[in-house]
């Protein structure tokens, strides 16, 4: 009996002829996607410098917080080994908070949130498109556009001064993963990628006639990682 059932799940594993990569081919995957921001932050040291000396720590920084979304991405096979996937995310909402920061005007707090919309396009290598297991690397680009970017200072002698996220994102992604081809194409999908992700942070200055003055030069930089299916046509 165990030995019939360990057949019949080996069996459905294996690929059919007509899942295997071919040259022409599209896949569309839907998958649950996280994103963990790693960033890198000088808030205290902008402040401090450009906003009012000693306002903050030196050591304060800006932090925005990790999200899982749904995520749906489309391949075109240009042959069999190399295909470009474009990643379609819905926008993501981060909260964004201060860290680190044991001053007296501005304090450890949360801002807010953003909403960021970043869809990626990658070229991929398939190592093994003709098996079940097929490994993938990639590398492209991403344009994350920030859709809600304003914030604001929330407790302290300054809360109620506002904060924006100036501008958007454009930068470079690498790109791992693999895909497990079942029957009648269909296939598993694990995937993790890494994004060079950069924008300037701005605060209304109530010593310059609340004029907006740089607060950060922030590097979010996040890891991505998803799981999910597909389907090949």
């Amino acid at each position: 009996m165990k030995k019939t059932a360990i057949s019949l799940m080996l069996a459905a594993l294996l690929p059919a002829l007509n899942a295997q990569a071919e040259q022409g081919d599209w896949v569309v995957r839907l998958r649950a996607t996280n994103i963990s921001p790693n960033e890198s932050s000088d808030l205290g040291k902008y402040v401090n410098k450009n906003i009012a000396a000693g306002a903050m720590s030196s050591g304060a920084e800006l932090k925005a917080d990790s999200n899982t979304i749904p995520e749906l991405d489309i391949s075109y096979y240009w042959t069999k080994n190399i295909a470009t996937e474009l990643i379609l995310a819905l926008g993501s909402k981060h909260d964004v908070s201060i860290t680190k920061d044991s001053g007296t005007t501005v304090t450890n707090q949360l801002l807010g949130s953003i909403d960021a919309l970043p869809p990626t396009l990658t070229a991929q290598w398939h190592f093994n498109p003709d098996q079940t297991f097929d490994p993938y690397v990639g590398a492209g680009i991403n344009a994350t556009f920030m859709l809600d970017r304003r914030l604001d200072l929330r407790q302290g002698p300054l809360a109620g001064q506002k904060i924006k996220i100036d501008r958007d994102s454009f930068g470079p992604a690498l790109q791992a993963g693999l895909d497990v081809n079942l029957k009648d194409g269909w296939l598993l999908n694990a995937d993790v990628k890494y994004i060079w992700m950069n924008t300037t942070v701005k605060m209304q200055n109530p010593l310059n006639g609340n004029a907006w003055t740089k607060i950060d030069d922030l590097d979010i930089d996040p890891w991505v990682i998803s799981l999910g299916f597909g389907k090949r046509f």
